[in-house]
């Protein structure tokens, strides 16, 4: 896994704002909105200040954008916002908290763990339903398969 370093990048990478990315091709960079990006700022989910120009303008430098892609990995994989929070927390504040970055790490995969073994039973039912339908195509009787008869039933007491 990709760690970000808690502390700025020394010389030019880090020091010399016009040298980044605008906000706009950090986003195209990173598969993420220029919304988002600054949702993740305000939210608290960066490990460093976003550097700035004269002008106020962000320019993104790669570990920005290591960093984001870090934190939209934990989103698609269903971490929340909060805990991604706490994470960057735990990076930002440097060495001394490796375990409970690892503890919260090994947390977040076993809930995908458990989360992908319940997504491939899924895709097992899903596999046996196409199966039989292509099966029943193929030997040309798939009227033959289940529908729900939803006909209202005639006695006056079973009508809505």
């Amino acid at each position: 896994m990709l760690e970000v370093k808690p502390r700025p990048v020394p010389g030019p990478a880090r020091s010399d704002p016009l040298a980044g990315l605008s906000i706009a091709a950090a986003a195209r960079r990173t598969g993420v909105s220029a919304h988002t990006l600054r949702y993740y700022e305000r939210a608290g989910l960066v490990v460093t200040a976003v550097d700035r120009t004269a002008g106020g303008r962000r320019r993104y430098q790669q570990l920005d954008l290591d960093w984001i892609t870090i934190c939209t990995r934990l989103r698609a994989t269903g971490m929340p916002i909060k805990t991604i929070r706490r994470y960057a927390q735990l990076v930002s504040a440097g060495p001394g908290n490796e375990p409970e970055r690892l503890a919260l790490l090994e947390a977040h995969r076993a809930g995908v763990t458990a989360k992908l073994a319940e997504v491939q039973e899924n895709l097992k039912l899903i596999d046996h339903k196409i199966n039989v339908y292509r099966g029943r195509l193929a030997a040309g009787d798939a009227d033959q398969l289940w529908a729900p008869n939803r006909q209202q039933p005639t006695t006056p007491a079973h009508t809505p």
